[in-house]
């Protein structure tokens, strides 16, 4: 029935391995329902088991150790306090989809999203508690055991069930989905390219060759050759039986795509278009739909309004407990800065924040007070810089005073950091996306500041790079990401990199 056709069509069966499959094309489709079912609900398990264990053995351990036996009130109070972790836990992790195979075959890691869940998940207990004034019925051993062992524990049932679930969705496993592509040679050829079947998560089970066009042929001639083609592709689909059809077709031509839509509309499959390369850009696009309007989303707001209260939240707390805990050093620093050279002890300076709104900077004076003098940046052996100042640029200490800042709403801890308004001005017209980094609230420390991306910028190639640590901060920002910044802005050496 093909010997008529241009062999490139009807490809798909002649590919090594899609025979075999063809004839049990009928058969996966309900082991691959039960897959994708029973794939989330293993994970879901997994970690129920992870958090009821680790409660129950601290709290038995301890009740044996520590009690000389097991009380009665112990099978309850564990009980209760591994069945809210746990609500809140999976709750959480079903709604944002962390338990579908999408989510476990994403290659980037779920920490930072388990860390982050976890001490939502402990808030919720504090809150519960609080209301319900039942704090004293657990014990705090075996709580601070729980919320420092369950951490781990969780991850490593994650990276378990991820690592088996990316064993098992191998291209020839039956609870990927199988996959039939459609479009011109080129493209087809530019999907393959650019993208593993494996790392994709799905089975790529055939693929019809579209005919492109001559030029100046005939436009009769090539929609009889466009329908003669689309009527092959639609049998090879209704012979394979495949879950999904993607179309490749570029968007560009249009009256091509309508005549693909209405084609492949007729056979029991879903039907997605694949967008072109300019859309490639954005991974996580989606159709959204804004009143009554649709549009494709390619790009959310940086933070949505439930982590911008949760970060001004851990701001205000976290600033107002440090403002406590540094006032003597604070008094220290500023009666140093005062005995070592004449001037004030602040130094203040104009920068863009948040949606380039200027605002007043705080910093300790690091350099000799020059009046009415020209800004220019610091560098290494800087003649302006005092002995005092020295110290305080060497460990970070001249930027304390921008606390003051958070508790304002100008700054936040982490995020990233403001620049000169002539630095803004220059390097936003020569680096891309610079004013990306406006998007959000600036910070006192941020995560090029912990890589070492501080300090004099002598190339625009410095300043890219520091601008692609500060993005990748904006698209991937979570509490616990603020965290770590914090702890290595403190701890790690390559935060004092490039001080001076």
């Amino acid at each position: 029935m093909f010997q008529d056709r241009p062999p490139r069509i009807y490809r798909a069966l002649a590919e090594p391995g899609v025979r075999r499959t063809v004839w049990a094309a009928l058969l996966p489709r309900r082991r691959r329902a039960l897959a994708r079912l029973g794939v989330p609900l293993a994970a879901a398990s997994v970690d129920l088991a992870v958090i009821v264990c680790t409660t129950l053995l601290l709290e038995y351990a301890y009740a044996y150790t520590m009690e000389a036996g097991l009380p009665a009130s112990s099978h309850l109070r564990a009980w209760r306090l591994a069945g809210l972790l746990a609500l809140v836990v999976l709750c959480a992790n079903t709604l944002r989809g962390s338990y579908m195979i999408e989510s476990l075959l994403d290659r980037r890691p779920h920490l930072q999203r388990i860390a982050s869940l976890w001490l939502a998940a402990w808030g919720a207990v504090l809150v519960v508690s609080f209301v319900t004034k039942t704090t004293t019925d657990f014990s705090r051993a075996v709580a601070a055991g729980t919320f420092v062992l369950g951490l781990p524990a969780l991850m490593a049932g994650r990276a378990l069930t991820a690592r088996v679930v990316r064993r098992l969705a191998l291209p020839g496993s039956s609870s990927v989905a199988r996959v039939h592509l459609v479009g011109y040679e080129e493209d087809i050829a530019r999907f393959y390219a650019g993208n593993q079947a494996d790392a994709l998560g799905l089975r790529v089970v055939g693929t019809s060759y579209l005919r492109a066009p001559t030029p100046g042929a005939d436009p009769a001639a090539r929609q009889a050759q466009m329908d003669e083609d689309l009527d092959l592709a639609v049998s090879v689909v209704r012979f394979l039986r495949p879950d999904d059809v993607f179309i490749l077709v570029p968007w560009a031509s249009t009256a091509e795509v309508e005549r693909c839509i209405d084609a492949f509309l007729r056979v029991p499959a879903a039907l997605h278009l694949r967008p072109g390369t300019v859309l490639d850009r954005f991974p996580d696009m989606q159709v959204s739909r804004v009143g009554r309007l649709s549009g494709i989303n390619i790009g959310r707001r940086p933070l949505n309004l439930a982590e911008v209260a949760l970060k001004r939240a851990f701001d205000l707390a976290a600033t107002l407990v440090a403002l406590a805990l540094l006032a003597p050093l604070l008094g220290a620093v500023a009666l140093a800065i005062k005995l070592d050279s004449p001037g004030p002890v602040f130094f203040r300076q104009k920068r863009y924040g948040f949606n380039q709104q200027p605002f007043w900077v705080f910093k300790f004076r690091s350099m000799r007070a020059e009046a009415d003098a020209p800004f220019r940046q610091a560098t290494r052996s800087d003649a302006r810089v005092t002995r005092v100042g020295a110290f305080l640029r060497r460990t970070n200490l001249d930027e304390l005073p921008q606390l003051l800042n958070v508790l304002k709403g100008e700054m936040s801890l982490v995020g990233p950091r403001p620049h000169a308004l002539a630095h803004d001005r220059s390097f936003e017209r020569r680096i891309a996306l610079y004013a990306r980094r406006h998007n959000v609230r600036p910070g006192i420390t941020g995560w090029a500041q912990v890589n070492g991306l501080r300090g004099e910028t002598l190339t625009d190639a410095d300043m890219q790079a520091r601008v692609a640590h500060d993005l990748h901060y904006i698209d991937n920002w979570s509490l616990w990401f603020d965290l770590q910044i914090i702890v290595r802005t403190v701890l790690s050496p390559r935060a004092y990199d490039n001080a001076f």
